[in-house]
């Protein structure tokens, strides 16, 4: 596999996104955006999971105006420091950003065919918006907190969205998995809930990491970007 950071432009400026490649070179692209963590270690190791199931991964820098390529942790001082990037960014920079890196995967020569999105709490969220805000092929929305914010988006989005929730997940109680449930009723796509996660279950680097929900969400995940961005042999 190969991996290394590559710069895109826009409007507002450059900034970075970690590449990776599949063992064959080439593949269906995926944009992965980041928790507010930043593109750290295990969002790089999320990109190259990916890879080897036959993606080309593109994971943008989404803090690089406040904190080029911050990496933070999860202890209480970096989630502090986490929440202030987030705060610091308006939905016009995410739609800059979001259509600059699809730009950008696009022009890839590695890149063959559909693209799609995901992400991971904040980048869930950012990858629901996404689906909002260009062509995207297909999104997969990890326990987007906020998302219940953006739902009057919902009639603009024309791909497979697919929601990936935790049963125990604080900040999306099961009022709000209804509000999404019901946005995307006659929507292609799945809204599941894993009943035993919290927020964050993906991540096998922090504490929340719930490995039956985080295996079988992959699977679901991989299984609606097989059906939605790779051709039919």
């Amino acid at each position: 596999m190969h991996t290394e950071w590559i710069n895109i432009s826009n409007n507002d400026g450059e900034y970075g996104a970690y590449l990776a490649l599949p063992p064959l070179g080439h593949g269906p692209g995926l944009i992965l955006f980041q928790e507010v963590f930043g593109v750290n270690k295990h969002i790089r190791q999320v990109a190259e999971q990916y890879a080897m199931d036959g993606f080309v991964v593109l994971a943008p820098d989404v803090f690089w105006r406040e904190a080029p390529r911050v990496e933070l942790g999860y202890d209480s001082d970096d989630l502090a420091q986490a929440k202030e990037l987030k705060a610091a960014m308006t939905d016009e920079q995410i739609r800059l950003d979001a259509a600059s890196t699809l730009a950008a995967l696009r022009a890839r020569p590695e890149q063959k065919g559909k693209v799609g999105a995901f992400g991971y709490c904040f980048g869930g969220r950012i990858a629901y918006q996404t689906a909002a805000s260009t062509d995207i092929d297909a999104a997969v929305c990890y326990y987007g907190a906020g998302t219940e914010n953006y739902l009057n988006l919902a009639p603009r989005i024309e791909c497979p969205v697919v929601f990936q929730l935790g049963g125990k997940d604080p900040s999306i109680p099961m009022k709000v998995v209804d509000q999404i449930k019901r946005s995307f009723e006659h929507k292609p796509g799945e809204v599941y809930v894993y009943p035993e996660a919290g927020h964050g279950f993906n991540c096998w680097a922090r504490s929340a990491y719930h490995h039956p929900s985080a295996t079988l969400a992959h699977a679901r995940s991989l299984a609606w970007f097989a059906r939605t961005l790779c051709e039919a042999r």
